[in-house]
């Protein structure tokens, strides 16, 4: 029996490769045997980069980047003959603020700037098309500071530059210059499908994960609004509609003003690693497909990793599993979407035990639940 290992990260405790390698080592403890085939996965979010660096090779650049909250961080990008892959968390992402740090003040002030000199990098390096990774964000200023990296800043009606973050967008007049890809081409790797504005929109949804609170999140909205008139002028359209425009906080919105195309982040990796090819093999054998991540929600059904893994388990007639640091979904909903069974670290071993040792309780539950399944 086959059995292909396929999670996304686990939040910020467990990266995609450490959730797998986990999964492995617990389910070998039950059934030594198994024949387990590791597919670490992301879907455009943190760990995106990581993931393909490992299926595809290629060439890691390391560069200091400004952070969300403006101070310098370490990012990073792949580069795979002239393409590059960027994952926007690395310069931008939630991990960067500490959880005291995610309050009202912040969440208005958060910068993509960084995102935009990764970017700026790849272009410099001759990058043909530029794969942009969307997810994991501290951000909520519709790419305003990337496009200030690029050469074209947000000013008020005055011509002054905006300070960072999306609460001053609501001054926003137009852009100073504009933005400098060198031809590069871009791709919108999205893990979500919101709109830029509204109640399904980038603040309204994941505001307050970033410290928006009811008022920041009527704030931001409002302020991407005007903003969004000035991406129009950009994108020659109206963009404030478009799925994925919400994603990273507005990030996807300046992307497709810039002409960006959209692919499922978890879709472009499921193709570049050989994950179909992997289910390939475990439907010939009466295999398994296990995935998983971090909370297995609502959210997870909206087109992220562990829904694209259960269609393609289940267009080849085989069963999926997903093993998750915590699970909310209903086993009606979650079987509509492809699931089998899924199964919660902190529903089973305790919130505090998971959180205390991630790897050791992943492990564990692993090794309960492959019996199960053994045949």
């Amino acid at each position: 029996m086959r059995i292909v290992v396929a999670p996304d990260s686990f939040g910020g405790t467990l990266s995609a490769r450490e959730a797998a390698e986990a999964i492995a080592e617990g389910w070998r403890r039950s059934v030594p045997a198994a024949d387990l085939r590791l597919v670490p996965l992301a879907d455009g979010g943190t760990g995106f980069v990581e993931v393909l660096h490992t299926a595809l090779g290629g060439t890691v650049h390391e560069l200091e980047v400004t952070g969300p909250l403006g101070d310098p961080v370490p990012g990073s990008w792949l580069q795979v003959g002239d393409t590059g892959y960027l994952e926007c968390a690395s310069a931008c992402g939630l991990h960067h603020v500490a959880r005291a740090d995610r309050v009202p003040a912040v969440a208005r002030t958060a910068t993509t700037y960084g995102v935009g000199e990764l970017l700026a990098d790849a272009r410099d390096r001759g990058v043909r098309t530029a794969v942009v990774g969307l997810g994991g964000s501290a951000t909520t200023d519709g790419g305003a500071g990337m496009l200030a990296a690029l050469g074209a800043a947000p000013v008020d009606t005055d011509g002054l530059a905006l300070p960072p973050g999306g609460a001053a967008l609501a001054l926003c007049d137009r852009l100073d210059g504009r933005p400098d890809l060198g031809g590069m081409q871009l791709v919108a790797a999205s893990d979500v499908d919101n709109p830029l504005l509204g109640e399904h929109g980038a603040a309204a949804v994941f505001g307050p994960q970033k410290g928006a609170d009811a008022a920041t999140v009527a704030e931001l909205d409002a302020a991407l609004g005007v903003f969004a008139g000035v991406l129009a002028g950009t994108a020659g359209r109206d963009i404030r509609d478009d799925a994925a425009g919400g994603a990273a906080g507005g990030l996807g919105a300046a992307l497709l003003a810039l002409g960006a195309r959209v692919e499922s982040g978890a879709g472009l990796v499921r193709r570049l690693v050989g994950l179909d090819a992997e289910l390939d093999a475990a439907a010939g054998a009466g295999g398994l497909a296990v995935t998983g991540e971090g909370s297995f929600d609502w959210q997870s059904l909206r087109g992220k990793l562990i829904t694209a893994v259960a269609r393609g388990a289940a267009d080849r007639g085989i069963p999926c599993v997903v093993l998750a640091g915590q699970v909310s979904v209903g086993r009606r909903e979650a079987g509509a979407a492809g699931v089998d069974a899924a199964h919660g670290v902190a529903d089973e071993l305790g919130l505090d035990a998971s959180m205390a040792d991630p790897a050791g309780t992943l492990a564990e539950l692993a090794s309960r639940v492959a019996p199960q399944w053994n045949r």
